[in-house]
């Protein structure tokens, strides 16, 4: 349990970077190079690098080299496991806003009032 705690920390972690996502998007679409990676970014290689290395540590990235050339593919199962988390916590939602609805539809008690003698 602790493991799977651990993983998720690190999966929404690397998913809260903008860049990250995009960084991911891009490797939806197929393997790309660090390079390939870096050039839609206004920052430098390095840094870019150090946004792999977070994907990497969440186990959404994996890195190959070959020779000087880094190539880098998605992992996408850390958020198969992300989703089913926000998807157990969706379902409590929905049932908790259903409730609340149900309540609010429901008529409001008609008042007593006394008659003035």
């Amino acid at each position: 349990m602790v493991t799977n705690i651990r993983r998720l920390d690190l999966t929404f972690g690397a998913l809260a970077d903008p860049t990250r996502r995009a960084i991911l998007a891009r490797l939806a679409e197929g393997e790309a190079t660090v390079g390939e990676l870096a050039g839609p970014f206004a920052m430098s290689r390095p840094a870019v690098s150090k946004h792999l290395r977070v994907l990497e540590r969440a186990g959404l990235v994996r890195r190959t080299s070959d020779g000087r050339v880094s190539r880098c593919e998605l992992n996408a199962s850390p958020m198969q496991d992300a989703a089913l988390w926000v998807d157990r916590y969706r379902t409590f939602w929905e049932s908790q806003l259903d409730s609340l609805s149900r309540y609010l539809e429901r008529k409001p008690p008609t008042a007593n009032t006394e008659t003035e003698a």
